[in-house]
C-alpha cells in the first residue's frame, strides 16, 4: 500500500493515500453442525466477498436490512469474529492472521459502540471503571492519570464527573451510550465501528448522540463504519454510503448521488421507503418487494436479489454481476447497468 495514491482497489475505486481500514474480498461463514458428531452440514454466508475502505476522518455507511451481514462486517474487521477469508488492512499493514499479543497494539487503534447501551455494560462495574478498563487492559498510564483521563472523557461526552461511581442501571439509555462512546474513545483510537447505536435510543435521543459522534469526529479526526437500518440517520451522519444485501454490497457512493440516483434495484426500493417532506425535483414511487430475503445457508444462483427484483432477466438468474464503477465514483452490481439503463426511482418527474 505504499505510494497508494494511484493504487485502485479491486472494486474499481480510487483509494485515499493510507486508508484507515480496508477490507478485500472479506468473508465469513458460519459453520452449522448437526448429529453426535457435530459434522458440520452447511454454512451460513453471512459476510460473502465484501471489499471496501475507510479514509481518515471518513464515515461510511453501512445499511441494508436485518441478517444482511452489516453488523458482522464490524464485528470480523476489528477481529471480534475470525474471518473465513478475505485481508484486513489498517494503515497498509496486514492484521487478517493476528491474534493474541500481536493484535493488541492495533486493537487500541479501533473501538466499538454497540447496539444495546445496557447489555455492553457490565453492572457490577462502576461508569468509571467501564470507561478506564481499556486503559488498564493496555497498561496506559498511573492511577492519577486514568482518572483524570476518565474525568475528562465524561465531561467531553456530556456527562457530569459526579456520575463517575455510578452503575449502569443508574443512567438513561442516553447517558448509557454516552458511558459506551467514552469509553470508545478512551485509548485515542482512529477507527470507531458503530454498530447501530442509536436504534435503540428514543428518537429525541438520537439526534444527540449523531451530534456528538459528529462534533467528536471533528474533534478528534476520527474515521467510523457506522452500521444502521435507518437510511434517515445514515444520510446525516455518512459521507459515503455501502448498501449490502445477503452478505454482499451491491452499491457504494457518496450519500449525495446515492439518494438522487440509486443504480441498484435493491437501493431503489429502500430509498422509496423514506418519507419526503415535501416536493421533490425527482419523482419518487413507492416499491413493495415481494416475498423474503432468501436464507444465507442456501442463497440464490446468480444475483442474489434476482428472486425480488422487479427488472430481473434471464442472465440474472445465472450469473453473479460483479460490483464495478458504472460512473465516477459510483459503484453497483447489476447487470441492468451493462445497457445503461436508468433506474424509475431518478427518473425525472413528469411535467
Amino acid at each position: 500500500m505504499n505510494d497508494s495514491r494511484a493504487a485502485v482497489s479491486s472494486i474499481g475505486a480510487r483509494l485515499p493515500a493510507t486508508p484507515v481500514i480496508e477490507v478485500r474480498n472479506l468473508k465469513k461463514h458460519f459453520p452449522i453442525r448437526k448429529g453426535i458428531f457435530s459434522r458440520t452440514a452447511g454454512h451460513v454466508l453471512a459476510v460473502d466477498g465484501v471489499s471496501f475502505h475507510v479514509a481518515p476522518g471518513e464515515t461510511l455507511g453501512l445499511v441494508g436490512e436485518s441478517g444482511c451481514g452489516k453488523s458482522t462486517v464490524g464485528r470480523t474487521l476489528l477481529k471480534l469474529l475470525e474471518p473465513t477469508s478475505g485481508q484486513i488492512l489498517t494503515r497498509g499493514e496486514d492484521i487478517t492472521t493476528l491474534d493474541g499479543e500481536a493484535i493488541k497494539p492495533y486493537r487500541r487503534r479501533m473501538q466499538m459502540i454497540y447496539q444495546d447501551p445496557y447489555a455492553s455494560l457490565n453492572p457490577r462495574m462502576s461508569a468509571a471503571q467501564i470507561v478506564g478498563e481499556p486503559l488498564v487492559i493496555h497498561g496506559v498510564g498511573t492511577d492519577a492519570e486514568r482518572r483524570e483521563r476518565v474525568r475528562w472523557l465524561f465531561e467531553r461526552v456530556g456527562l457530569r464527573p459526579e456520575l463517575m461511581q455510578a452503575y449502569p442501571h443508574e443512567f438513561s439509555g442516553g447517558q448509557r451510550q454516552r458511558v459506551g462512546i467514552a469509553r470508545a474513545l478512551a485509548l485515542s483510537p482512529e477507527l470507531i465501528v458503530g454498530d447501530e447505536p442509536v436504534s435503540a435510543l428514543d428518537v429525541s435521543i438520537q439526534a444527540q448522540i449523531i451530534n456528538l459522534m459528529m462534533d467528536l469526529q471533528d474533534e478528534f479526526k476520527l474515521s467510523y463504519l457506522f452500521v444502521a437500518h435507518d437510511l434517515a440517520v445514515v444520510q446525516h451522519i455518512s459521507h459515503r454510503v455501502a448498501v449490502m444485501y445477503l452478505g454482499q454490497i451491491v452499491e457504494m457512493t457518496d450519500k449525495k448521488r446515492l439518494f438522487e440516483e440509486p443504480l441498484h434495484p435493491y437501493t431503489e426500493a429502500l430509498l422509496s421507503a423514506v418519507p419526503i417532506p415535501k416536493a421533490s425535483a425527482r419523482q419518487r414511487r413507492r416499491i413493495i418487494l415481494t416475498g423474503d430475503v432468501p436464507s444465507p445457508i442456501n442463497p440464490p444462483p446468480g444475483c442474489h436479489f434476482h428472486t425480488r427484483c422487479p427488472y430481473a432477466h434471464a442472465r440474472c438468474r445465472v450469473e453473479t454481476p460483479a460490483l464495478r464503477e458504472v460512473t465516477p465514483g459510483h459503484l453497483a452490481a447489476c447487470h441492468l447497468h451493462d445497457g445503461g439503463v436508468r433506474l424509475p426511482l431518478a427518473a425525472p418527474a413528469a411535467a
